[in-house]
């Protein structure tokens, strides 16, 4: 997924700040387009976009290649053997997605705002030095810690889902393929509830 979460972070960081940019030029408070651009990647834009990249590509994976191991019966084969397919197949997937999908918010938040340098480095001569002092004077804690802690959820929500659409597929090759749909579509779900109650749970806390 590094390569989709590369680009797409990119592509946001540029985006968001030419659309924004305009506006808050006609107020002159251009200057504070780093820091409004960090706190909104960072708390919300970058954990659920980049958690939706890896539901569509890791979570549909999952889904479709344990979906496809039970369907031309391995899994029966290794419950037959004496292995437990739910601690080799299932429970590796789980820790994985968990693990990685923080280190993949963070690599996509500091794209999306290195993106974000680029338009203003072109648009209003901004220096590296000053966008990125910007970017960390306006940051605390209260806005890494939250969306760093629901990025490991929306890694365990992505990883599960897939594994269990694709433990209890349905025989035949079109279970696969329902499989793989059904984990993307549950899976992106459920980042979203997770999401809102994160957000609610900050709030409480923070407020």
């Amino acid at each position: 997924s590094l390569f989709l979460v590369t680009v797409t972070g990119l592509i946001i960081g540029l985006v968001f700040t030419l659309q924004t940019r305009p506006t808050l030029q006609e107020f002159g408070a251009v200057s504070m387009i780093p820091a409004m651009v960090s706190i909104s990647l960072i708390r919300e834009i970058g954990p659920i976009i980049t958690g939706l990249i890896c539901a569509g590509k890791i979570g549909s994976g999952i889904g479709a290649e344990i979906g496809s191991m039970r369907v031309t019966e391995q899994i029966d084969a290794m419950e037959v053997s004496g292995t437990n397919p739910f601690k080799y197949l299932v429970i590796t997937r789980i820790l994985a997605t968990t693990v990685m999908l923080p280190l993949l918010v963070i690599y996509s938040d500091f794209i999306a705002i290195f993106g974000s340098y680029l338009v203003e480095s072109t648009k209003g001569n901004v220096s590296f030095t000053l966008y990125f002092n910007q970017v960390f004077n306006s940051l605390e804690f209260s806005d890494l810690i939250p969306a760093t802690i629901k990025s490991f959820f929306f890694g365990f929500a992505i990883g599960l889902v897939g594994c269990f659409k694709g433990y209890y597929c349905n025989k035949g090759t079109e279970g696969v393929g329902i499989a793989a749909n059904s984990a993307v579509v549950y899976s992106s779900m459920f980042l979203f509830i997770i999401d809102f109650i994160a957000v609610l749970i900050t709030n409480i806390f923070v407020t």
